[in-house]
């Protein structure tokens, strides 16, 4: 069970909240930016839920081969926003990341991209926020964290094998490796993703890392309903049989409905939550900031939230009997 924080998500006073709630709910990993103040805010979470249940999650950072839309941004200047308009961007915009007066808050986007195609007169772009490879080696050795995720797509073989050597140059010992790709927008099929999982695999056990596999269905649209819960399944159908060695996790597009798409036995490993945990508890940190007060500290707020994350994870909680999927 992971919580996938975002890898663009810098608002430091959700990630606080959003890290302690699902760690008290009872997730196994926390996934966040490769951020030195996002990092140290999720390390201060932990210690927080470490004390006051004395169970601790992994912490995983996630980083990237190459451009890739969990390392994005939207912008657009507000100046140029017609006055009657609309706007379409901030009715879609799940982290409410979008105001009239400013704009797009960078720090709350984490790069879902609905907004882009709903500005009606196309104002909105993307801006790359992927860590660059000169960088990777140096912050992975100041922030240790536990465990690492590559998001890499197919063709990025020799970008991958950079990475990773950059990564290896921090030597910190990771829990795991994860290495997240699916087969969305990249036009190949399954038997040729998972080729490209093996040639990775390969790279890998060279360094004698425990790889994971996060099959990526419907990129951070977890939120969306249903259909993007069949696309999660699906996949993992597809790459089961075909995939090399390591445990299997299922990200992109899963929600509370993924669990009904799979066999009760012999599933996936594990499954990482995104965009739809953090919109369950949504209204408490909205609240909680009117509030001009933490989550933690406002009782009846937090124990809300946390009824609603345990209703999302504790399904796969039981199906897991205790096995540490991250």
């Amino acid at each position: 069970m992971k919580l996938i924080c975002g890898a663009s998500n810098q608002d430091l006073s959700s990630i606080w909240d959003l890290c302690a709630l699902y760690a008290t709910a009872g997730v196994h990993c926390i996934d966040v930016a490769a951020d030195a103040a996002v990092v140290h805010t999720a390390r201060e979470a932990l210690d927080w839920v470490q004390k006051s249940i004395g169970v601790r999650p992994w912490l995983m950072i996630s980083v990237s081969d190459g451009q890739d839309e969990h390392f994005r941004k939207a912008w657009f200047n507000p100046k140029l926003c017609p006055m009657d308009c609309p706007r379409p961007c901030q009715k879609t915009c799940p982290a409410l990341a979008i105001t009239k007066q400013e704009g797009i808050n960078s720090k709350r986007c984490y790069g879902c991209g609905r907004c882009i195609p709903r500005c009606p007169l196309g104002l909105i772009v993307e801006q790359d926020h992927h860590l660059k490879l000169k960088d990777v080696g140096p912050l992975l050795a100041e922030l240790r964290p536990d465990a690492i995720e590559i998001h890499t797509a197919p063709g990025r073989k020799n970008e991958f094998q950079a990475t990773f050597s950059e990564i290896m140059s921090a030597k910190v010992p990771f829990q795991r490796v994860a290495v997240s790709c699916g087969l969305q927008g990249y036009g190949i099929t399954a038997k040729e993703l998972a080729q490209e999982l093996w040639e990775r695999h390969s790279y890998l056990r060279r360094y004698k890392q425990k790889p994971l596999w996060q099959l990526d269905g419907r990129r951070m649209s977890g939120d969306l309903g249903g259909g993007t819960a069949k696309v999660a399944a699906k996949l993992w159908q597809k790459i089961h049989p075909l995939a090399p060695p390591g445990p299997l996790q299922l990200a992109g597009g899963t929600n509370e409905k993924t669990i009904n798409y799979l066999p009760t036995k012999n599933g996936p490993a594990g499954i990482a939550f995104g965009g739809m945990a953090r919109k369950l508890i949504q209204p408490w940190l909205i609240q909680a900031e009117a509030n001009q007060i933490p989550l933690r500290k406002w009782p009846e707020g937090w124990q809300a939230a946390l009824q609603e994350a345990k209703q999302l994870i504790n399904p796969w909680l039981l199906r897991s009997s205790g096995h540490h999927t991250c």
